[in-house]
């Protein structure tokens, strides 16, 4: 006897189209959560509790990941985050990390999907194509355009991905007058200036408000629901369907399978400690990558001694995070005419540019290779972290009135412009996720260990590309313009440990993100990724996510009669 038809752990961009899709249909769904269930009325914008004290993280000491590096010795060093500060938990909430994205969405180009065809094995990296073509993945990427809500609008530009609708369902959000600006300068130098699409709705539609442009985004949860969050876009829904529960604040700890090795229950703690356990035919897994091999690698069982989905060992490897770079530049208002500098001055529409001119090179600097993706935004509203960097004149720590004149010119005097950069994180056999042999976490669970090596053809891609964006803020005006690449991971963007392929002995999942050993078993985040690509990987996972639930549907038998 079952409790329900489908149980989803995770309640993200990989959760809610499953959760959606399925209740929909007439399925009895559950999403367990890990976190708890916040609303509009929690997302206020506080510096100090969004990113000051991690208010919608987990404590450190309690939960906590151990991080594998190499120091300059290039000798492997492992620190518990509660001591090094890094912070892998990425919006512990229901929704997910969805709920603090910025938003940006970009598609994955076709040739995505076939690196190593495309451009060659790389020495030391496991690059594998897809075992699905973009033209697969394309209707559902329209789909999330329809169903999350994005805003922009569709320009033509050598590296644009073909698409089955000529432009977004929602118009471009407001824009900053910078963004003009950015696209005179494009033309000038023969680039392609490309509006980036919003995972924010520019209008009220389905009873979400639009953007209020109150300036605080990025690491922000959404106080109008103008956010395409999985929680406000999908899992509402689902849960007025009538057929989706959601249970906030439950820790799945383990996978029950029995003797033929299909999983038969969710085993969970409860917010008060208490062990619970539900029982269901279908289980989707959408923890987050590293937590989501962490669950798997937890599960053990009768026909899984080496945890769930793991007959090969591969449960965990090929982690990937995203390569890049970032660099900001003073643009000076006494440089401007009086006009630029009341432009620069307006406060909350977005900049909304991007280039892909270099998202594919072929050169004699870094010869045929992938390129990757360059984002053009201002810096972080944050004042009182900016605030706090200006207390050091060289090396000097400043005080009293020349602490204050420095905060005051730094805020009155300029405007900050800034890019990023988005390149493949190759997959290397020194970047996965295992369990850590001594340290537990508050549950006496083992905690995942997550080592972290950056593959060296990355950081030469990210540096080319992060060139590109130093001359572009430099020819906008900008001065002091500073940028680095680095080979630490960006916490919010990971993917990869349980890649899909057709080959159960180099993967994990096969096309369908169904766990090759366990039938009845799904993985629907970012885990699923043998590559990231050189954009964010929000839509791509929600893009998957809807299309391996009609997988699912049709698996079930199609929509449930009596519904």
């Amino acid at each position: 006897m079952v409790d329900f038809d489908v149980c989803v752990v995770g309640s993200g961009a990989g959760g809610g189209p499953v959760a959606l899709t399925l209740a929909e249909a007439g399925y009895s769904v559950l999403v367990l959560e890990k976190g708890p269930w916040l609303t509009e009325d929690d997302f206020y914008k506080d510096e100090i509790a969004c990113c000051r004290r991690n208010t919608y993280s987990l404590n450190l000491r309690e939960e906590f990941h151990v991080v594998e590096k190499p120091d300059k010795n290039k000798r492997w060093v492992a620190t518990p985050t509660y001591e090094g500060g890094r912070d892998f938990w990425n919006g512990n909430m229901v929704g997910g990390s969805s709920n603090l994205m910025s938003g940006f969405f970009h598609r994955l180009k076709p040739k995505d999907f076939r690196l190593l065809s495309e451009f060659g094995p790389i020495d030391g990296a496991n690059v594998e194509d897809w075992p699905i073509a973009y033209d697969e993945l394309e209707p559902y990427y329209e789909k999330v355009e329809r169903e999350v809500g994005i805003s922009g609008r569709v320009v033509d530009h050598p590296n644009l991905e073909p698409r089955s609708t000529n432009d977004y369902p929602y118009p471009p959000t407001a824009e900053h007058p910078v963004a003009e600006w950015f696209d005179d300068l494009c033309r000038r130098k023969r680039l392609h200036s490309i509006p980036v699409a919003r995972a924010i709705l520019s209008r009220p539609a389905n009873g979400r408000s639009g953007c209020q442009y109150s300036g605080y985004c990025g690491s922000y949860g959404c106080s109008s629901g103008a956010k395409g969050s999985s929680r406000v876009a999908l899992l509402n829904r689902a849960v007025a369907s009538g057929n989706c529960e959601i249970r906030p604040n439950c820790h799945v700890y383990n996978l029950e399978s029995d003797s033929t090795g299909r999983v038969v229950s969710a085993n969970f703690y409860v917010v008060n400690g208490d062990a619970q356990t539900v029982r269901a035919d279908l289980f989707v897994v959408a923890c987050q990558a590293v937590e989501t091999s962490r669950l798997l690698l937890l599960s053990r069982g009768p026909r899984h001694p080496n945890g769930l989905a793991n007959s090969h060992n591969q449960v965990g490897k090929n982690l990937v995070f995203s390569g890049g770079g970032a660099g900001t530049g003073t643009i000076l208002y006494d440089s401007l005419d009086a006009k630029k500098a009341a432009q620069l001055k307006i406060r909350g529409p977005f900049v909304n540019r991007a280039l892909q001119d270099w998202y594919y090179i072929d050169n004699d600097e870094i010869g045929k290779a992938k390129g990757g993706t360059i984002e053009f935004l201002f810096r972080h509203p944050n004042p009182t972290g900016r605030a706090i960097q200006q207390k050091w004149e060289s090396d000097r720590l400043l005080w009293g009135h020349p602490l204050k004149n420095k905060v005051h010119r730094y805020f009155t005097s300029a405007g900050y412009l800034r890019f990023e950069t988005f390149a493949d994180w190759l997959p290397n056999n020194n970047c996965n996720v295992t369990l850590d042999t001594a340290l537990r976490d508050k549950w006496d669970a083992p905690v995942a260990r997550i080592k972290v090596g950056k593959h060296p053809h990355d950081l030469k891609i990210s540096r080319y590309l992060a060139r590109k964006g130093y001359q572009m803020l430099t020819d906008l005006g900008a001065e002091k313009v500073s940028w680095g690449v680095s080979s630490n991971p960006p916490g919010n963007l990971m993917a990869g440990g349980c890649r899909f392929g057709n080959d159960p002995k180099q993967s994990v999942l096969d096309k369908n993100c169904r766990a090759h050993d366990v039938e009845n078993l799904y993985v629907t985040d970012g885990s699923f990724m043998p590559t990231g690509g050189s954009v964010p990987h929000t839509w791509t996972i929600y893009a998957n996510a809807f299309r391996v639930a009609e997988k699912i549907l049709v698996e079930l038998g199609g929509e449930k009669a009596g519904r």
